[in-house]
């Protein structure tokens, strides 16, 4: 799950090697945590959130495929 989030901020945003993403496991679902630099924050959010939106709900897809639960924080 981290790798591909990974994968995806880093074709979205123009510094890649700023992107990091922490796992968090928690009881009942695991939080992944996604920082990239700041002037790439808005490409990562996206126009009133439709991109973050789509990362979380993709995320959340793969997840259930495989019988876990995710959720995604974008973090300045």
């Amino acid at each position: 799950m981290k790798e591909l989030l990974t994968y995806i901020a880093q074709n979205l945003v123009e510094h890649p090697e700023s992107v990091s993403v922490t796992e968090y496991p928690g009881e009942s679902e695991t939080v992944l945590e996604l920082r990239v630099a700041p002037e790439d924050m808005g490409k990562v959010i996206g126009r009133q959130g439709r991109i973050a939106k789509e990362i979380r709900t993709l995320m959340r897809s793969v997840a259930q495929r495989k019988g876990t639960r995710v959720s995604v924080e974008i973090v300045d």
